[in-house]
């Protein structure tokens, strides 16, 4: 099988099984909403999650593309994709808007200047008219150079603001992602453990991919000349390491980990358990797969 013909049957596959990641989702905002958990019943329900990808044919064709070095940084030789599910999740009420993530993942990854595979947006919500019969006033957004050196103090006065906080941003890693639907040449895919990645010996720059992206978490490297963003820090999870800008956050808003090596007391299974867990735009239809706690209504 050629290696673009394994891409478009692992895109097939993928099309007819929930993955386990998109399955937490759902899970875990019912939990959320009623009835008790515990560690048992959430080790229980991974576990049956997990145990339905194992059997996934995509996973033991795409194993030797990933191996390959199909990433923009590659995976050892001794790395199998079938045996792994990775999932990040974030906690907007835990994000101090410091920007370290921001800047460890400028360094780790080499991304050019003025671009970002991950950044922080800063929400103020303003106070409503006292004769409006509203709840909360406008929105105001802003993320100063992706918040890689921190956030000033908003220009709208303190008396105004209602609430105000912080929103790590990064490639939602969509389950029925448009950027490995519309690429004309496969070179963005979707991998076994759940990263979508960018093969840069393929890519053609045509910048289709980072069109069709309705979390605008692509963009074009004008070094590589190809498309880029966040992949999870693919040559650092695969040698057992926590992606940067987990492995820096001082505040613990960002929590990554295996859902195919469920462990007690892990710090993403409390997480899952804990929170009512939300996606980005899940209305899209996309079935984002990075997992939020604490988002307000007007997150966008």
């Amino acid at each position: 099988m050629t290696e673009n013909a394994t891409k478009a049957e692992g895109r097939r596959q993928k099309a007819e099984s929930p993955t386990a990641a998109t399955g937490v989702l759902r899970r875990s905002q019912n939990a959320a909403t009623g009835g008790n958990v515990t560690r048992r019943g959430m080790l229980r329900s991974l576990a049956g999650i997990v145990g339905g990808i194992l059997a996934l044919p995509v996973a033991r064709v795409c194993k030797a593309a990933v191996q390959n070095g199909l990433a923009s940084a590659p995976a050892p030789s001794g790395y199998d994709p079938t045996q792994h599910k990775w999932l990040m999740a974030l906690d907007v009420d835990r994000c101090i808007g410091c920007g370290m993530c921001v800047e460890a993942c400028q360094a780790e990854n080499d991304v050019p200047q003025g671009f970002f595979r991950t950044w922080i947006e800063r929400y103020v919500i303003k106070k409503p008219a006292s004769d409006s019969g509203k709840a909360r006033g406008a929105t105001v957004v802003d993320s100063p150079d992706g918040g890689i050196k921190g956030f000033p103090a908003s220009l709208i006065p303190k008396e105004e603001i209602l609430k105000s906080f912080f929103v790590p941003k990064m490639c939602n890693l969509c389950e029925q992602s448009p950027c490995t639907q519309v690429c004309p040449v496969g070179a963005t895919f979707d991998a076994p453990d759940g990263a979508v990645l960018v093969d840069r010996k393929y890519c053609i720059g045509c910048g289709f991919c980072i069109q069709a992206c309705p979390y605008g978490c692509r963009f074009f490297n004008s070094v590589t000349h190809t498309a880029d963003k966040c992949t999870l820090c693919y040559h650092r999870i695969t040698r057992g390491l926590k992606p940067a800008c987990v492995e820096i956050c001082p505040s613990q808003a960002r929590i990554f980990g295996d859902l195919k090596h469920p462990v007690a007391d892990d710090p993403l299974q409390r997480f899952i358990a804990n929170n009512k867990v939300e996606a980005l735009k899940a209305s899209l239809g996309t079935g984002p797969r990075v997992a939020y706690a604490g988002l307000d209504e007007v997150v966008r």
